[in-house]
């Protein structure tokens, strides 16, 4: 059995079936982990859930940004926006049944593998972390928005989740607010600087990093025991410079890669059309 980590999908189904075919990613085997973001801004997100679902037993999903945005446009918690292309996803017969499949992915994943270099931890996140968050207090936060995501008051959180403010982490933050701050750096969070607070509205590369600004990877996070995955930043290539930091969106939506990595040997596989 082999681990295979996917960057972002956004809708992209046959590229998906076209990397799992050609590098032999078999569901009765395998296991597939997604970095979250699998609908939206592709054509195929309708595709891509439904094979997704049937294959649920051999999958293992962190929800992403454009995943709980679709989920709150479905449930009338939000407007669709002109870059959306959801309407053949939101018109399906089965989108309650897939949006209900959805709704009760996580936020944060944890697995400890066998691996070539002996036993190892990984972490999965869409967008990153805040600055001193262990592995327990991530997935401790991520738990508390996915009860919210399944409870009977969710419709309530999916209104109140958009937004910038706060900017930063603190332990005091309570309501929509403390779930909101969570849910920003686990789905969204690209630059941060060393107390946490966030710049969610540069989406560049490195060299656009404001002044006090870096990649919240940067920073201390979790443990030297444990390895990071993530999405949801195509401008970085795939590129962390950090052996343990593994970026795996590299844009195939934009016209460039979609990639996965092997996690018990760290080959990487990518299709460019």
């Amino acid at each position: 059995m082999s681990t295979y980590v996917i960057g972002d999908i956004q809708g992209c189904y046959k590229a998906l079936r076209k990397l799992l075919k050609k590098f032999n990613f078999s569901a009765s085997r395998d296991q597939l982990w997604c970095v979250g973001d699998l609908v939206n801004r592709g054509p195929e997100s309708l595709d891509t859930l439904r094979f997704l679902q049937d294959i649920d037993d051999s999958v293992r999903i962190v929800l992403g940004n454009h995943d709980l945005h679709f989920l709150a446009i479905y449930e009338g918690c939000a407007p669709a926006r002109t870059k959306d292309t959801l309407s053949e996803l939101l018109k399906a017969k089965d989108c309650d049944q897939l949006s209900h499949w959805l709704r009760k992915k996580p936020l944060a994943y944890f697995d400890c593998l066998d691996t070539q270099n002996g036993t190892e931890n990984f972490l999965m996140v869409h967008a990153g972390i805040a600055p001193g968050w262990s592995v327990q207090k991530t997935l401790n936060l991520a738990a508390e928005v996915e009860l919210s995501l399944i409870s009977k008051n969710y419709k309530i959180f999916l209104e109140n989740m958009y937004g910038d403010h706060p900017i930063r982490w603190h332990d005091e933050l309570q309501g929509y607010e403390r779930l909101r701050t969570i849910t920003n750096y686990l789905t969204r969070v690209r630059f941060c600087d060393d107390i946490g607070s966030l710049r969610l509205d540069v989406k560049e590369g490195l060299c656009a990093a404001p002044k006090g600004f870096r990649p919240w990877y940067e920073f201390e996070t979790v443990s030297e025991d444990t390895t990071l995955l993530f999405g949801h930043w195509a401008a970085l290539e795939g590129r962390t410079g950090k052996p343990k930091v593994h970026a795996l969106d590299t844009g195939y939506v934009w016209g460039r890669k979609l990639t996965m990595m092997c996690l018990e040997d760290y080959q990487r596989y990518s299709i460019s059309d």
